[in-house]
């Protein structure tokens, strides 16, 4: 496997980049670690930590270093796709907060690839190895994305 930092696989920049590494990928999945600190956005010094709602994020960002690693093992030289987070299902967690402190672990896998580039992933984010959610992801990454932002 080769090692590629969050910036090598996300089309996302700073300060929107959420996912601390990738820890591993293969061809259907990607692992990624998140560590809760106050730097962090999204922080609330009023609970000590993130809301749990960010953690759909957290997913798609997985996803996105999924995608990002799968396309740079094909072509390094290629340019990092945008893709779009359509939603989520039966994203509910067992906890409000992420807590300061917590290093978050959160897995994606296929379970179902369209050629139009519509794709659904199950989710999970642990924290000291408990399951904290569950979800699928549904996501969007169309060949030319620029059609889809570009309203002129």
């Amino acid at each position: 496997m080769i090692k590629f930092t969050v910036d090598e696989v996300l089309a996302h920049d700073a300060p929107m980049i959420l996912i601390d590494e990738l820890l591993s990928y293969s061809n259907t999945s990607a692992t990624c670690k998140v560590l809760i600190t106050p730097e962090k956005l999204f922080y609330d010094a009023t609970v000590d930590g993130i809301p749990s709602y960010v953690g759909t994020e957290y997913m798609a960002q997985t996803i996105a270093a999924y995608a990002g690693a799968k396309a740079k093992v094909k072509n390094r030289q290629q340019a990092i796709k945008v893709g779009f987070l359509l939603g989520s299902r039966k994203y509910a967690p067992s906890i409000s907060t992420f807590k300061n402190g917590s290093e978050l672990i959160v897995t994606a896998e296929e379970i179902i690839v369209e050629d139009s580039g519509l794709s659904v992933f199950s989710c999970v984010i642990k924290i000291d190895n408990e399951i904290i959610v569950e979800a699928n992801i549904n996501v969007f990454q169309p060949e030319n994305p620029k059609t889809f932002i570009d309203k002129q």
